[in-house]
């Protein structure tokens, strides 16, 4: 099975994303940001350092360049220069400066809210998948995130899994089939759907939810090659993956619902390949950053 891997985010998904999220705060282009724009002079100039207000895993800091990019073509004044220190998927510490910002005044402080949410929000994950991929080392399996993002913020909260040490499964519906209790309720059992997929879409890889020992086998006997073993006790767990192995070595194994930290080790444990964990995008907190602003420097 092969999933996403590549660490890069599309500039022209940053561009739409960063172009949205400024009309948010500045109304529609060019917008405005009314106190700025009456207390500093145009020509100010000042340096911001971007920096970590707690430990974490850094991510987004890609979006920053495009993020002032976009302030400074709105408010038609020369772009800041921005000096990335760390890269994404860095570890840091309190106090750890980031970027260091150096230009026009109005520029960084309108674009200070905007980089500060996207590039907290990415750090944030990154540093929550990080603590599950710290988990399981050493057991073999490897953490996933799932569809359970913030609607227009995938691509980002996907690349922040990147940069954390997670891997991603599927980005959508669109690229890889998966049979979950409600297709096989609609198909009639599990080898139906399975052979309705494979007959509308024979080239998209199929994987199946079980819920159960006779529905992971069933899925197994149809050609399934992935199966989600879904909110299973640690017991259960165990002996449908013996189950599948004697079955069919070569089938991959996933371990998702209501997964905990503290049952992270024991179900990898249990013999699967993958723990699939939506609060990754979900329910991550953001990594506080601030950006704080000199004059004269």
């Amino acid at each position: 099975m092969t999933f996403v891997s590549v660490l890069g985010l599309d500039p022209g998904w940053i561009a739409r994303t960063v172009a949205t999220a400024l009309d948010e705060d500045l109304g529609p282009a060019p917008g405005r940001d009314v106190t700025t724009e009456s207390t500093i002079d145009p020509e100010a100039t000042g340096v911001a350092d971007l920096v970590a207000r707690e430990p974490g895993v850094v991510a987004g800091l890609v979006l920053v360049q495009a993020v002032v990019e976009q302030v400074a073509q709105r408010l038609d004044l020369p772009c800041p220069t921005v000096e990335q220190r760390v890269a994404d998927g860095t570890r840091v510490e309190r106090g750890d400066v980031l970027a260091v910002l150096r230009g026009r005044t109005q520029v960084l402080l309108v674009a200070e809210r905007t980089l500060l949410n996207l590039a907290s929000r990415a750090s944030g994950v990154a540093t929550h998948t990080r603590r599950w991929a710290d988990a399981l080392e050493g057991t073999g399996a490897q953490v996933l995130d799932t569809r359970k993002t913030t609607p227009g913020l995938r691509a980002l909260d996907k690349y922040a899994v990147r940069c954390g040490g997670g891997t991603n499964k599927r980005m959508g519906l669109y690229d890889v089939a998966m049979v979950k209790d409600n297709h096989v309720v609609a198909a009639g059992s599990v080898t139906a759907a399975i052979d309705a997929v494979r007959r509308r879409y024979p080239d998209v890889l199929i994987q199946v939810e079980a819920d159960t020992l006779d529905q992971a086998l069933e899925a197994v006997g149809a050609g399934a090659r992935f199966l989600l073993l879904d909110n299973m006790p640690t017991p259960v767990l165990r002996e449908v993956v013996e189950a599948v192995r004697a079955r069919d070595e070569t089938v991959q194994l996933e371990a998702t619902g209501n997964l905990t930290m503290d049952r992270a080790r024991e179900v990898c444990e249990a013999g699967g390949d993958y723990v699939s964990v939506g609060a990754l995008t979900h329910s991550s907190p953001v990594l506080d950053l601030a950006l704080d602003l000199e004059t004269g420097r």
